[in-house]
């Protein structure tokens, strides 16, 4: 049934950045908003899941090369969710009047794991992602089985807030598909330095699709990014150790790319010096979000998930 006074967002049906990933809606507490979710695997003799969270304005797409060859590895039965929150990909917006926030994103991951009846995971967050599943553990602890945190972290690089803003504002002023391609791929390049100009576009088109007329259509709530219009170059952001901390909770794996600016390198070292036991890894040659398509990094993420994961069985 459909939820009253959803807000439901347009995607063409052959968007090529949703290709292989098709999905189902769960309806969250408040009734009338959906997150969107895609399944793999065995929910019901597989290990713990592993529930993968994409950045503050992306979506699942982010995870499609990794979900591929990490269910290779799996034989195709390791249980995988990948989410899209509201205001994201093929979420539901927030009804009009309702916040985006950290910690409504975290009770919203609690009601899709109560709804598929998962009682632990394994939570894969990249950026925002990450902070969503910090907020997560200190909610509620024992839902995290374990935790890996891609670009994310405690201390939010202002930079990397205002550089996504003024981006996504670019974005929006340009006219023809054309220009806005050649934009992107301005954008891309710096933090892309090895892709060509078809790779490039195929990013892009995570985040966007282009309507009838060639404009550039946001695969996100433009709220979102109303949220973050008064953040400047040299504003310092609150840090958020003891959400950091609540992780000690189960085992954690720490991952940066080398390009990042949404996670500054001392932030990481000292990320890394705070949990000695965790499995710390640098993407080189990229930033954020992580392509997630290099085999040796994506071996590391499944090696240390079925470590942890291995033998748990969904809660009843």
């Amino acid at each position: 049934m459909k939820p009253l006074f959803s807000r439901r967002r347009i995607v063409p049906d052959d968007h090529a950045a949703f290709s292989g990933l098709p999905v189902s809606h769960i309806a969250l507490r408040d009734a009338r908003t959906r997150a969107a979710v895609h399944l793999r695997g065995d929910f019901g003799q597989g290990g713990m899941p592993l529930v993968c969270l994409s950045g503050y304005h992306r979506n699942m797409s982010d995870f499609s090369a990794f979900a591929d060859y990490f269910q290779r590895l799996g034989r195709g039965r390791w249980p995988m969710v990948l989410v899209d929150l509201p205001g994201r990909g093929r979420a539901d917006d927030r009804p009009g009047g309702a916040d985006y926030s950290t910690l409504s994103d975290a009770q919203d991951v609690a009601d899709v794991l109560a709804a598929l009846g998962i009682g632990r995971a394994l939570i894969l967050g990249q950026g925002h992602g990450g902070q969503v599943a910090m907020a997560l553990a200190a909610q509620h602890p024992l839902q995290i089985g374990g935790t890996i945190l891609l670009d994310a972290g405690p201390v939010t690089d202002s930079r990397g807030i205002v550089r996504l803003r003024n981006n996504l504002a670019h974005i929006s002023s340009l006219r023809g598909s054309k220009a806005v391609m050649a934009g992107f791929r301005r954008m891309l390049a710096g933090d892309y330095p090895g892709l060509g100009e078809a790779e490039l576009d195929a990013l892009a088109l995570r985040s966007h699709w282009f309507d009838k007329r060639g404009r550039a259509r946001p695969l996100f709530d433009t709220r979102l990014v109303d949220r973050i219009k008064d953040i400047s170059f040299d504003d310092i952001l609150v840090a958020q150790w003891p959400l950091y901390d609540a992780l000690r909770c189960a085992p954690l794996m720490l991952l940066r790319t080398q390009l990042t600016d949404q996670v500054r390198r001392e932030t990481f070292e000292e990320m890394v010096k705070r949990r000695p036991d965790a499995v710390a890894i640098t993407i080189s040659g990229q930033g954020s979000p992580a392509l997630f398509d290099q085999e040796a990094e994506i071996e590391a993420v499944a090696e240390f998930v079925f470590h942890v994961g291995k033998g748990t069985r969904r809660a009843a």
